[in-house]
């Protein structure tokens, strides 16, 4: 543990090449923009450029964070998929506000969601669970996420049983599985530099138009 200082001194960062970001010819729409530097992930062979941070207020007040895969994105806004029996699906109900961040390290980019949160209609979130994958949709149906799991056995057995039940009921659907859809007040783009001269494009709804504001880095 002694030298884990040094370790991550010595670790390097921002090292790019990255690809070129003109702050001036962007999108009137983050939405737009969001569309063309994910497909730049992609075409860069970003490792799972889905995969975004979702960050949350528990009952205390206190942020609570993970990483989720982002299901959809429209002119409308991001959308994510999870039980509303979870934790985070209890604490979207008591309070909608969140916030989503994406980071791609091979390009040096970031993308900073603040918004908030809204429950889809029933069809579109069993159509979303309908779309998982066969053992995703086992271990949804188990009912348990975040729950204490006192014997590994247990699970084990659960689990099978969830496979035999959707080989008769393949239509399955977990009834509090849920669609959510972020609707974004401020998203901010930030692209590294490795000088640190960081360029960080602010989006921000006022008066249901977007303002494009240029942060210090």
């Amino acid at each position: 543990m002694k030298n884990t200082h040094k370790l991550l001194r010595n670790l390097k960062s921002l090292q790019g090449p990255f690809p070129r970001f003109d702050p001036k010819n962007v999108p009137s729409s983050p939405n737009d923009l969001f569309q063309e530097w994910f497909h730049i992930a992609i075409k860069n062979e970003v490792h799972e450029p889905h995969s975004m941070t979702l960050s949350t207020i528990n009952s205390f007040g206190q942020p609570d964070a993970r990483v989720l895969i982002l299901k959809n994105m429209d002119e409308d806004g991001w959308y994510f998929a999870s039980s509303s029996n979870s934790k985070k699906g209890q604490q979207l109900k008591m309070n909608p506000n969140v916030s989503l961040t994406f980071y791609w390290s091979l390009i040096g980019r970031q993308v900073r969601i603040r918004g908030t949160s809204l429950r889809v209609g029933e069809e579109q979130s069993a159509k979303d669970f309908l779309e998982r994958g066969e053992v995703a949709r086992a271990i949804a149906l188990l009912g348990k996420q975040s729950k204490v799991l006192t014997d590994s056995k247990v699970l084990e057995e659960s689990f099978i049983q969830q496979i035999e039940r959707m080989k008769s009921e393949p239509n399955s659907v977990d009834p509090n599985w849920c669609l959510y859809k972020v609707t974004a007040s401020e998203v901010e783009f930030w692209q590294g530099d490795r000088e640190r001269k960081h360029i960080r494009l602010l989006y921000r709804m006022e008066n249901n138009v977007w303002i494009k504001e240029l942060l210090w880095p």
